[in-house]
């Protein structure tokens, strides 16, 4: 029996598809020949469980690759939520609060993950499949820079003793001269690392048409764009952001470096070259994404509290 609901879905089915100069009897014959989605297939789980390719026979090599994948996805939730605030045809406050919710989650739970990490592997394990590695390194996520690039003028992230000189360049210029850039040179030489001439090959002119399309549209410039009753509302939010991402996430970071490569009298290099000692640590890099949310005292402190408390 078709039921008068019924009848009125199969019309704008059939407009919908007349619409596209195509016939509705011919996507029924479809539907009566497609066979039923399965849980495995709609997540593409035979693929997923079949992307990991150790180098070495070592198992926790496993982990750490499962580990980096996972983290990637959690970027690109958040890369996805960022659009959602920064393109939203007309941006609300609703959207901006749920939106930066999700990012902090994403961010909360890649914080607390990664203990994974620092106590999740053997050492000497680690030690060894390390150098099948080389010149790979974490420092090469191309996502996790994007979200950089996304969420605040990109001239907050050039290292403040070269603001000023930059403030007036192009965006190329300030690219040129993102804080990262200095992360992965030769400690010896100071000569850029393969690490980072591979990554600069691959990334630099998307990173500059991201860091384009962005201008006037990343995450602080939006929220610049709200009311100030609104603002009042995302600040606490935003600031946490800025601490997950710049202080938390980094920290986690620096905290696996030392489990794993600190060792005296002279600490283990990192995979891709980088002087971690240096680069790592949040009080050294100051990298801010809303200056305009901190006090004086606490910029002069970033970082320097463990957590950020």
């Amino acid at each position: 029996m078709v039921t008068t609901e019924i009848a009125e879905k199969i019309q704008r089915l059939e407009e919908k598809y007349a619409a596209m100069g195509q016939s509705l009897s011919a996507y029924l014959d479809g539907l009566l020949y497609a066979d039923y989605l399965t849980y495995w297939d709609y997540i593409q789980l035979d693929v997923l469980l079949n992307l990991q390719h150790p180098r070495t026979p070592i198992p926790d090599e496993n982990i750490f690759i499962i580990y980096h994948q996972i983290t990637e996805l959690y970027f690109k939730l958040s890369l996805q939520a960022i659009e959602q605030i920064c393109h939203a045809p007309v941006l609300t406050v609703d959207i901006f609060k749920t939106q930066l919710k999700r990012i902090n989650n994403y961010f909360r739970n890649l914080v607390h993950s990664f203990e994974i990490m620092v106590d999740g592997m053997d050492k000497e394990q680690f030690l060894q499949f390390r150098m099948a590695l080389l010149p790979a390194s974490g420092f090469q996520s191309g996502q996790f820079r994007m979200i950089e690039i996304c969420s605040t003028r990109l001239l907050n992230l050039v290292y403040e003793p070269q603001r000023e000189a930059l403030a007036a360049e192009p965006l190329k210029t300030v690219l040129d001269n993102i804080y990262w850039r200095n992360g992965a040179t030769e400690l010896s030489s100071g000569k850029k690392t393969l690490t980072l001439r591979q990554f600069e090959l691959k990334y630099m002119e998307p990173f500059l048409s991201l860091a384009t399309r962005y201008e006037g549209f990343s995450m602080q410039a939006r929220y610049q764009q709200l009311s100030p009753e609104e603002q009042q509302e995302v600040i606490p939010m935003l600031k946490e952001y800025d601490l997950n991402i710049n202080v938390r996430w980094p920290l986690m970071h620096y905290k696996s470096a030392v489990r794993y490569l600190h060792k005296k009298p002279e600490d283990i290099a990192a995979t891709g070259g980088t002087n971690w000692q240096q680069y790592l640590p949040p009080k050294n890099k100051r990298i801010v994404f809303f200056p305009e949310l901190w006090t004086t005292e606490e910029l002069d402190n970033w970082g320097k509290l463990a957590m950020g408390e």
